[in-house]
């Protein structure tokens, strides 16, 4: 394959890809005949697989400036490494052109390895082999929280959680189920999303530490020998300690039974409390912060993914929707607080309530 038969929307960045990838190739003596695409994810950045006359293999990345910003990428790439975790190392980047090469953490997925079914309503019954690769995925994750310092990533605020809330009613209930956002409406939102706000800044005494924010199986890269790497890791912040786990466990791709989460989240408390992180001696109090943490973080993606299909033209994203529903209706029917906010996604989503609270 030659650089010129990827797809290019833009004649000139194709160009001017292709004068980068020639500089940079004598280096790492890539084989500029082999670049082939590797991934695109849901922002605009692509990923490109070459190979080196070594016999191994770089990734690259393809970002346009003016829509990605690669400096955070960067930033918490040198963290994560920092912190002993096997992310990829930056090797070059163009800041301006936003073309990096960085090195390759192969292509296979956590995910990949757990296969779950496409079907949205599944929910995996968890074997010997899914319980060791989660947790793994805790050891990776409390090493990255325990380097976690305060003033080096921007803060997980109420600005950034009102923001994130506010993809919900703008594009999940107003653009994509056609509601009107009335007063009405955002009278009963404003109040719920308060209280959600409040309980993921103050819970566990407000609580903080780095936050990968997209820490789940898609994004976590197994090797020939079964190590666990991390990626797209570029939206990270420093906010509650809640957030990685409740994204690990409540999965935008794959549903697990409630055993499983709950056996997993229990153990990550306890190797987190060991190791002197923040998460409260307390599990039950720790664990109604992670499902409310985890309820902010299902609103908010039902909202990315209607914007995703609605103004990128991704619709693939809006088939996982349903499992979101389900998280935020699991959460809501546990806490009598949340019984408004049961009543309206029923009210969306054109169902009838039926509620039995736990506390």
């Amino acid at each position: 394959m030659t650089v010129s038969s990827l797809d290019w929307a833009d004649s000139h960045r194709a160009s001017a890809f292709a004068q980068w990838l020639a500089a940079v190739a004598p280096q790492h003596d890539l084989q500029t005949d082999t670049v082939r695409l590797a991934s695109a994810d849901a922002s605009f950045r692509r990923y490109f697989r070459v190979d080196a006359s070594g016999g191994q293999s770089f990734v690259i990345m393809d970002a346009p400036p003016a829509l990605e910003d690669c400096a955070p990428f960067v930033k918490v790439a040198s963290l994560m490494t920092g912190a002993g975790l096997k992310a990829p190392r930056v090797l070059a980047w163009d800041a301006p052109l936003g073309f990096m090469l960085l090195t390759d953490l192969g292509a296979q997925t956590m995910m990949d390895v757990i296969a779950p079914p496409a079907a949205v309503d599944v929910r995996l019954e968890a074997t010997t082999a899914h319980f060791d690769l989660y947790m793994q995925a805790v050891d990776v994750l409390v090493q990255w929280q325990l380097a976690s310092k305060p003033g080096v990533l921007p803060p997980y605020d109420d600005a950034l959680l009102s923001r994130e809330l506010a993809l919900f009613p703008e594009w999940y209930v107003g653009k994509h189920r056609g509601f009107a956002l009335d007063g009405a409406l955002i009278a009963k939102l404003d109040p719920l999303f308060a209280q959600i706000k409040a309980s993921n800044l103050n819970s566990l005494d407000g609580a903080r530490v780095y936050v990968h924010r997209d820490f789940m199986p898609r994004n976590l890269m197994v090797d020939a020998n079964g190590d666990l790497g991390v990626l797209d890791f570029q939206d990270a912040v420093y906010g509650p300690v809640t957030y990685d786990i409740a994204s690990l466990m409540r999965d935008a791709f794959l549903s697990w039974e409630e055993e499983f989460v709950l056996d997993i989240t229990v153990r990550y408390w306890q190797k987190a409390r060991k190791a002197g992180l923040p998460v409260g001696d307390d599990f039950g109090e720790f664990y109604r912060a992670v499902e409310w943490m985890g309820l902010q973080r299902h609103l908010k993606i039902l909202g990315i993914f209607a914007r995703l299909s609605l103004r990128d033209g991704k619709p693939k994203y809006l088939a996982d929707t349903p499992r979101f529903i389900k998280y935020a209706r699991a959460t809501c029917a546990r806490y009598r607080q949340l019984g408004p906010l049961m009543v309206l996604l029923d009210e969306i989503e054109g169902n009838e309530t039926r509620v039995g609270y736990t506390f």
